[in-house]
């Protein structure tokens, strides 16, 4: 399953997010993850999950990104949630791009739960990604 927190800079995405990780990590069976571009989250969501910051990793791009998740997906089975934090920043906003992405997490992550925020209008979500709204 897919799910988008849309919103412009500033609206709470990252804090809604934050809300969510910290409930799942109280209530799953399974293993929690929490992707974002540097450690800011560091303090604020539960030490049980998994924070990964992908600027360690280099990563630059969308396909390098569904590389690397597709690694950490296969590292650990029991991988229940993937959260990750400013998805666009790390494919330099092009949104075209993130579409593909999406479409291939879609195989990816059938048996995980992952939830993007995206600093966006809602109103400038491609239609084909509204369901994820």
């Amino acid at each position: 399953m897919i799910e988008f927190i849309v919103g412009a800079k500033g609206s709470g995405k990252t804090k809604a997010m934050i809300d969510m990780i910290n409930k799942a990590a109280g209530e799953t069976t399974g293993n929690i993850v929490c992707i974002e571009k540097n450690m800011s989250l560091i303090y604020d969501i539960k030490h049980s999950v998994r924070l990964i910051d992908v600027d360690e990793y280099h990563i630059n791009g969308y396909d390098e990104f569904y590389g690397f998740v597709a690694g950490v997906l296969a590292g650990n089975y029991d991988i229940m949630e993937i959260y990750i934090d400013g998805i666009l920043r790390v494919g330099n906003r092009d949104m075209a791009g993130f579409e593909k992405l999406v479409e291939r997490f879609e195989i990816l992550c059938e048996n995980v739960k992952v939830i993007f925020t995206v600093s966006e209008e809602r109103d400038k979500i491609p239609d084909k990604l509204k369901k994820y709204l």
